[in-house]
């Protein structure tokens, strides 16, 4: 690694710059000065990920900006809950990549606790439960728990979700045994200390899981995988070229 600060690419797949705006600058002040921080918003798909389809839209818009933004960047956030795309940016990145909910769910578990997950939107509940299978981690899944508002409805009216995300918490920690509940979700940056007063067991942030993670990985120079090369037609340019030369 060079002198000069390490360089992250975060990726908001959503289509919301607001969203981007406010998980950019929660990771901006846990960083400090030891990161510039690229902070991109998906060119096109979603609003907010709320369904199946939105997340399966949002794995393109990821790649599209990670080919776009990459170069110069020393390690990959991606900085929305569920990680769309997440193993498919793996594949073709020249940089280590960190989804958020991953590295969430990793420090979640640490210790051999159990950990329940606390988002918006009621149609998380399955596509969650089936991601943490994935990871391998079902045995230390205690629930997963949706408020009805979803994250960019909790993005414009935080005050209003507040009391919501809290009983939710709580039940996951008095009627599940969770020892630990993950606010996820990068719209609900900076919801997790203000509902943490209310909550018998410590509330994880996800924005701040996943940027201690990717700050880990940009230091350490992570290899990436080597990906086969890809013939493609009707994608951005820069993505033809990265997929081309994979």
């Amino acid at each position: 690694m060079s002198d000069r600060p390490m360089r992250i690419l975060l990726i908001n797949p959503n289509t919301t710059q607001a969203v981007t705006d406010l998980v950019a600058g929660h990771v901006r002040g846990i960083a400090g000065g030891a990161a510039e921080i690229v902070a991109v918003t998906g060119r096109f798909g979603a609003r907010y990920i709320a369904s199946r389809a939105a997340s399966a839209i949002a794995g393109h818009a990821a790649l599209d900006a990670l080919a776009g933004h990459v170069a110069g960047c020393d390690a990959v956030y991606l900085a929305c809950f569920g990680d769309p795309g997440l193993t498919a940016l793996r594949e073709v990145s020249p940089v280590p990549v960190v989804g958020m909910a991953e590295a969430a769910c990793r420090a979640a578990c640490e210790g051999g606790r159990r950990f329940a997950i606390v988002t918006g939107g009621v149609r998380w509940e399955p596509m969650l439960t089936e991601f943490v299978a994935a990871l391998g981690l079902s045995d230390r899944l205690a629930c997963v728990r949706t408020v009805a508002p979803t994250g960019g409805e909790i993005a414009a009216d935080p005050e209003a979700a507040l009391g919501q995300l809290a009983a939710a918490c709580r039940a996951c920690a008095e009627a599940e045994g969770a020892e630990v509940v993950i606010l996820g979700g990068a719209a609900l940056a900076g919801l997790a200390a203000r509902i943490q007063p209310a909550v018998p067991v410590p509330v994880l942030c996800s924005v701040e899981a996943g940027t201690r993670a990717v700050l880990a990985a940009a230091g350490a120079g992570e290899p990436r995988g080597a990906a086969p090369a890809l013939a493609s037609i009707g994608l951005s340019p820069a993505l033809t070229v990265l997929l081309a030369s994979a």
